[in-house]
């Protein structure tokens, strides 16, 4: 599925957040706060843009994704840059070494694989000591009111909106559903301290229709 929106992904995001998605790929890069000579992995890169916007600090990031479609179009976007390596991955199996990343990040991937708890394990197995993770993800709204006008949008404007501009609208009937489905912010930051991870926390983005989570692998002195 991804990969044949892969092409019309990054315009379509834009189109379907209303412009929101660059504002929360903002806010997610200074959660991660990068560092120069840091080593990041962003899980379910996509096309690379907020891979991108890591790499800026001159940190090595990885962007790794499951769909080689997502990979090819990032590569074509995004491959002269120098700090900047394109992984095939699958969440549930990492092909990295434990302890390997400073810090691991993924953007609205994390409600898309088989196992959510196997792939925040494979997060925290691959974190080092000390590392950071940082997730950002669509959730539930805490006001009844916005939360009402989101279940209208996503049940009746996306779809129309997704047929204008996407290669593939069908495919984002399933966007719809999943973000509907997905758990609220309580329950995601329990899971994240149940993979492993301390000092937990998240903050409401754009009325809590997306939450930013963070969390520490504690250090050896811990």
């Amino acid at each position: 599925m991804f990969d044949t929106v892969s092409k019309g992904y990054d315009r379509t995001n834009s189109l379907l957040s209303v412009g929101n998605d660059s504002l929360w790929r903002a806010a997610t890069t200074r959660a991660v706060a990068p560092k120069r000579g840091e080593r990041i992995l962003d899980l379910a890169a996509g096309t690379g843009t907020s891979s991108a916007a890591l790499a800026r600090s001159g940190a090595h990031v990885v962007a790794a994704d499951f769909s080689t479609g997502m990979l090819e179009v990032g590569r074509e976007r995004h491959g002269s840059i120098p700090n900047l390596v394109f992984v095939h991955a699958d969440a549930l199996d990492l092909p990295f070494a434990d302890g390997e990343f400073d810090a691991v990040t993924m953007s609205f991937g994390l409600r898309n694989v088989e196992d959510t708890h196997k792939a925040l394990s494979e997060l925290f197995r691959v974190t080092a000591p000390g590392g950071r993770i940082v997730i950002c993800e669509f959730s539930t709204p805490p006001a009844a009111l916005v939360r009402f006008g989101h279940r209208l949008y996503l049940r009746g404007v996306m779809p129309l909106l997704s047929k204008m501009s996407s290669t593939n609208a069908p495919a984002y009937d399933y966007l719809g559903d999943s973000i509907l489905d997905w758990p609220d912010q309580a329950t995601l930051a329990a899971w994240i301290r149940d993979a492993g991870f301390v000092d937990v926390a998240y903050r409401n983005l754009t009325a809590g229709v997306v939450a930013l989570h963070r969390g520490t692998k504690p250090g050896s002195e811990q």
